[in-house]
């Protein structure tokens, strides 16, 4: 026996020497590393401790571990409550909406933009595309707001011009959803898409010149050549993009909301709000933010787990 454990912590004595002197002759790039390391273990890592006033009735007063643990009280609430259900239903069906809009606009923006043989028309296009990111969101809902107004508004009135009757837009809870969704269209996709076109710029111009050799038109050396280029990019972003599917944006929801399109713009993300900061219930509104979280895990490592096998486990994160 002791001829065989000799040798094996010989060899664990040996892997750490290795180790450290590997870290010493390195300390610099650990060095560099370190920031950003310490940035996430205080403001990713250390607030998880938090999470356990999703099982407790949290009384600010008394602190964490002062308030009484109540299991999965908060929980059974937020599940019995009348607005589960539509918040539930509204965050689903407005993530998958935009998922299906949105993500592919910006990979055919930056198709088509990868095509374009004129530099000018191509970086003007881009500019235009990429500006309205930098709208803020209290100014988008402004913009959204004045523009369907169904008193001032120049769509409305384009509409009374043309012998029509004014629609009250954000009034109409049918019309919320598709609203929302084509306001980030608009004001995301010319950022979304600089990741693809990055990408694209990436393939070596011989390609493309083997296929005009060949006599490839430019859809085909779109599709035989950028595509698959593109592909794993694609995979990798639409996999992140599921993680954030029940993760809409609050300030937006919230801003655009009123009386009546309440029933299609409550969101989980505007509950938590409500429970939380309007009526400092914070043990149901952890409960749902908790809930919203585990909603997005689930559906991450279900999109890696499935676009992994259909690519043999080439485009995927992990």
């Amino acid at each position: 026996m002791k001829s065989m454990t000799v040798p094996a912590s010989l060899d664990k004595a040996k892997a750490r020497h290795q180790k450290m002197k590997l870290v010493r002759r390195n300390w610099d790039l650990y060095l560099l590393i370190f920031p950003t390391v310490l940035f996430f273990l205080l403001f990713k890592y250390w607030p998880m401790y938090g999470i356990q006033i999703a099982f407790r009735d949290f009384v600010p007063v008394d602190g964490i571990w002062g308030s009484p643990w109540v299991g999965f009280d908060n929980f059974t609430r937020f599940f019995s409550q009348p607005t589960f259900r539509i918040s539930l239903i509204n965050t689903i069906t407005i993530s998958f909406l935009s998922q299906f809009i949105n993500f592919p606009f910006p990979v055919i923006l930056a198709l088509m933009l990868n095509q374009a043989e004129c530099k000018w028309y191509k970086k003007t296009v881009q500019t235009v595309t990429y500006a309205p990111y930098f709208i803020s969101t209290v100014v988008m809902v402004s913009m959204i707001n004045f523009f369907l107004s169904p008193t001032s508004g120049p769509i409305n009135a384009l509409i009374k011009l043309l012998g029509g009757t004014p629609i009250n837009f954000m009034g109409d809870p049918g019309l919320f959803k598709w609203i929302y969704v084509f306001s980030d269209t608009w004001q995301m996709s010319g950022y979304n898409a600089i990741i693809y076109i990055a990408a694209l710029a990436g393939i070596s111009p011989e390609y493309y010149e083997a296929a005009m050799v060949d006599g490839a038109t430019k859809f085909k050396r779109m599709l035989y050549i950028d595509i698959p280029f593109l592909l794993p990019t694609v995979c990798v972003l639409f996999i992140l993009s599921a993680g954030r599917i029940m993760s809409l944006g609050f300030e937006k929801a919230f801003l655009m909301q009123n009386s009546l399109n309440m029933s299609a713009s409550e969101i989980i993300a505007t509950l938590v709000y409500k429970y939380g900061m309007l009526q400092a219930d914070f043990g149901l509104s952890t409960a749902v933010s908790l809930f919203n979280t585990l909603v997005n895990l689930v559906f991450i490592f279900s999109v890696n787990f499935f676009t992994s096998k259909l690519s043999g486990g080439e485009n995927s994160l992990w």
